[in-house]
Formats: structure tokens, C-alpha cells, sequence
């Protein structure tokens, strides 16, 4: 993940966007859709807290947001305003392509895509020289992988990745060995 997200720092134009974005889709588990669909009512910095809205009907939550999350959703927030501020000028004030609700933009003006999503998590993959090529699902897995490595309960980590059955959690869970410390002390 250090690796993927100082990739980013390369890019002037949407670096900022992009770091934000993977940040949120790993440290929340949100799936591409989830996190291109993401509006900015549902983002609350002064509260510090996030509203998951989660797809394929999974349970969506309240999540904390970290101090680095609020950092990197600051500077894109002020970022994505410039954006908005040039887009109106160059339309003569109107702006009515714009997305004003997307929290992601485009660099058109629209919510961000999928597709786009997917073919910049590839170029930045390869500018951290990754051995794999990584897509869009792998945060998600990434972060259930990393709460399980921090202990975290699988209950807990199906609540938070919004999984309605446990048995696709359970595979986070499965292969680690933490969850077998506290036995026979």
C-alpha cells in the first residue's frame, strides 16, 4: 500500500484525487463502485466520520475517519473546489455538466468511473513496480486481510465490510495466525 499510494505523489494533474481515493477504499474496504458512487454529504470532517453506502446488499455503516484521511480528504476537497471554479469559468458560469455531489470527480467534471478507477490503479501498480497487477477489488481485500493481521474480530470485520454472511469473512480470518495467541495461557 506505501508503495501504491507514493506512486501517486508522480502524478501533478490528479496525484492528490487518486492518493485520497486509494486511501479511503483501503482503510474502509470499499468496493469501486461504492467508492466512485460516494457523495460528499457523506463525508463529515468536523465529526469524523464517513457514511459507507455499501452495494450487493451489504450493511452499510458509520465509519471513523483517521487523521491521515481527513489530511489527504482536506487537500482533495480544496483541490476538487479549484477544479469546479475553473470548470464554471471555462463554461461561462454556468456549469451545468458538473457533478456538485460527486466526492471523486473527473477530470471533466463528472463522477469519477469505474473504468477510469481501474486504469489508473493499473498505471500506478506500475509505477511502484508491483508484481502484480493490481485491480480495484484488491484494497477491499487488503483491508479485511490487514484487520484480521490486526486481531480484529471476525464479526467485527464483517460489520465493517458490510458482509451480510460471515463466510465472506471468514477467508480474512481463516490463514492467521494471530487468532490463535490467547489459547492455552
Amino acid at each position: 500500500m506505501d508503495r501504491l499510494l507514493a506512486a501517486t505523489k508522480e502524478n501533478p494533474r490528479t496525484g492528490l484525487r487518486d492518493r485520497c481515493l486509494i486511501l479511503l477504499m483501503f482503510r474502509h474496504g470499499l468496493r469501486v463502485t461504492e467508492a466512485c458512487a460516494m457523495r460528499m454529504d457523506q463525508v463529515d470532517l468536523e465529526s469524523k466520520i464517513l457514511q459507507v453506502q455499501r452495494l450487493k446488499g451489504g450493511l452499510s455503516t458509520t465509519q471513523p475517519l483517521r487523521t491521515e484521511e481527513i489530511r489527504l480528504l482536506k487537500g482533495w476537497m480544496a483541490e476538487r473546489e479549484r477544479w469546479l471554479r475553473q470548470w464554471r469559468k471555462k463554461e461561462g458560469g454556468t456549469g451545468a455538466a458538473l457533478d456538485r455531489h460527486a466526492l471523486f470527480l473527473s477530470t471533466r467534471g463528472t463522477a469519477l468511473s469505474r473504468k477510469t478507477f481501474w486504469a489508473l490503479l493499473r498505471r500506478y501498480g506500475e509505477l511502484a513496480g508491483l508484481a502484480l497487477p493490481p485491480h480495484p477489488h484488491m484494497l477491499r481485500h487488503a483491508c479485511g486481510f490487514a484487520l484480521a493481521d490486526q486481531g480484529a474480530d471476525t464479526r467485527l470485520i464483517q460489520d465493517y465490510l458490510g458482509h451480510r454472511n460471515i463466510q465472506h469473512t471468514v477467508r480474512y480470518t481463516a490463514t492467521n495466525p494471530v487468532r490463535f495467541e490467547k489459547l492455552w495461557r
